[in-house]
C-alpha cells in the first residue's frame, strides 16, 4: 500500500512540474527558434490577449496561464 501511495504521489509531483506554464516571452523564443530552424524567410509572431485573437488557426501557443496567445503569420514576399 505504501508503494502504491508513493507512486501516486510521485506521478502527481512530476505532472505538476511538467504542466507548469511558460512565460510568454520564453515560449515565444522557443517557437521562434523552431521557425528559424525550418528556414521560414519572413514571418510574424505576436503575443496577444485571448479576446484579440481573430483566427484560431493562427494560434501557435498559449501562455500566462491561458490568458494570452501567441499567433503566427507567414508574410508574403
Amino acid at each position: 500500500m505504501i508503494r502504491v501511495a508513493s507512486v501516486v504521489l510521485g506521478s502527481v509531483l512530476a505532472t505538476s512540474v511538467v504542466a507548469e506554464p511558460l512565460p510568454c516571452e520564453k515560449l515565444k523564443a522557443e517557437i521562434e527558434a523552431k521557425i528559424q530552424a525550418a528556414a521560414v524567410p519572413s514571418y510574424t509572431l505576436e503575443i496577444v490577449a485571448n479576446q484579440d485573437v481573430t483566427d484560431q488557426n493562427m494560434v501557435v501557443g498559449s501562455c500566462d496561464n491561458g490568458s494570452r496567445k501567441i499567433i503566427y503569420q507567414k508574410n508574403d514576399q
